[in-house]
């Protein structure tokens, strides 16, 4: 019998987020083969846009663009694993109520080291996201430079000052707005935006983040308006002299975009799994 990839999807009962969380871990074909039992994969955590959940690779084709990419022998094999982040923004809330950051970094991520044969060093560990997941994947690693060797974003909900005057009056009709200050406060705290700022990081742990692999991308035709934000970025991290791979590329907020450029971080990631493992 031929071992098939396959997506694990199971729930998490949180502590630190009183609630049950949902998960998919997607596995490569080698990893259910007899002769691999022993084996331990790098781990590359997915996390999802505004509106998506923790099936959202395989919805969105993102799973098929990797198993092609194996196919081809372009990538080799690591766990992809998706935690369902709600509209989180994966950070803890400023109301203290949504504590998202200590559940994935306090219970997820090491209940999935327990769980799942995955490799512990930070180089064989990679985070990288989607819209608000590509804010949360540059926050986590910018802020924990320790733990991850690579992270990657496309359209990144990158935005260096919090919008104007927005509060739950004015943003009735304006859902990323309704959800910022259900995450940043109503109205937004500006300190703790900053707190949770991917730019005031960047310039806080230059340092270590000199050493870590960094792509990001985002659409000049973004709904959004991220492009600004990514090439702020962009920007700052060059006058910090921390290298990175940065594009604008012709193309909107939305899923057709990230499946034109999904192959460019899986490939990054798994070039820098590799280098470590040699």
């Amino acid at each position: 019998m031929h071992a098939q990839e396959r997506a694990d999807c199971r729930v998490f009962h949180s502590a630190a987020l009183h609630s049950p969380v949902r998960y998919c871990v997607f596995l490569p074909a080698s990893y259910s083969a007899a002769d691999a039992k022993a084996r331990r994969y790098p781990v590359l955590y997915l996390l999802h846009g505004l509106g998506g959940n923790e099936q959202s690779m395989a919805v969105s084709g993102e799973w098929t663009a990797l198993q092609d990419l194996r196919r081809d022998h372009k990538a080799g094999d690591f766990l992809v694993v998706a935690p369902d982040g709600g509209d989180a923004f994966y950070i803890n809330s400023r109301d203290g109520k949504t504590l998202y950051g200590d559940f994935f970094l306090h219970e997820f991520m090491p209940f999935i080291e327990r769980t799942y044969r995955v490799q512990t060093g930070r180089a064989a560990r990679g985070i990288t996201g989607f819209s608000m997941g590509g804010y949360g994947a540059l926050r986590i690693a910018f802020a924990h430079p320790e733990l991850f060797g690579s992270v990657s974003a496309h359209s990144g909900a990158l935005m260096r000052e919090p919008p104007e005057g927005v509060n739950v009056g004015a943003s009735s009709g304006n859902l990323l707005a309704r959800v910022l200050t259900k995450v940043f406060g109503n109205p937004i705290d500006p300190a703790f935006w900053n707190l949770n700022s991917v730019f005031v990081l960047a310039k806080k742990n230059s340092a270590s983040l000199a050493k870590m692999k960094i792509y990001f991308d985002c659409g000049t035709e973004d709904s959004f308006g991220f492009y600004a934000g990514a090439s702020q970025l962009h920007q700052i991290l060059d006058s910090l002299k921390i290298p990175q791979e940065f594009h604008l590329y012709p193309g909107g907020h939305n899923v057709s975009y990230l499946l034109a450029h999904r192959d460019a971080s899986f490939l990054f990631h798994w070039r820098e799994f590799e280098s470590a493992r040699k």
